[in-house]
């Protein structure tokens, strides 16, 4: 049977924005910090050929002294594989910084509704972030679709499937 995609929330209903947070752990100034930061990022893509702007944010897990959210925008290169989308930009950000989890992902796009992460940067959000952790996914009118890790990349493959340094057979 084929998944219901989840419901599309109204970006402006304060009691919307509040169940989202206490659902997902997230304080309010935590959300907006997260939907200002994708839509910041979102202003400065760089993108000439697909004109598709997106911007993410990345919110930093409790201790891990990176104050603020990290932004990315995705970069498009006149040689298409070469680009790079926001969500992975971001994570290279994160962890030049010294980030290495996060307890919130937002990602923010021109159109509506909501797009979700490519299947690349989903393999590489599951690298750094836990099956519960929220993204939130705006549209074009702010918006948004919230979805867990786990949610949006069901089954997947991390770090903690490797066997650990000097098992047997590695």
């Amino acid at each position: 049977m084929p998944q219901q995609p989840p419901p599309i929330l109204d970006g402006k209903d304060d009691a919307v924005i509040a169940a989202t947070c206490a659902a997902h752990r997230l304080s309010r100034a935590d959300f907006d910090a997260l939907r200002a930061g994708a839509l910041a990022a979102k202003a400065a893509a760089y993108c000439p050929y697909s004109k598709f702007r997106v911007g993410a944010a990345l919110l930093p897990a409790a201790g891990e002294g990176a104050p603020g959210v990290v932004k990315g925008c995705n970069v498009e290169n006149a040689s298409y594989p070469v680009g790079m989308c926001a969500e992975r930009v971001g994570l290279g950000a994160a962890a030049a910084r010294g980030v290495r989890s996060f307890a919130g992902l937002a990602v923010a796009t021109d159109i509506s509704p909501p797009a979700s992460p490519c299947g690349m940067c989903r393999q590489a959000i599951r690298e750094f972030c836990l099956g519960d952790m929220p993204i939130i996914m705006f549209d074009k009118n702010e918006d948004f679709v919230v979805m867990t890790v786990e949610e949006i990349l069901p089954m997947s493959f991390g770090p903690d499937q490797l066997p650990p340094p000097g098992a047997p057979g590695t």
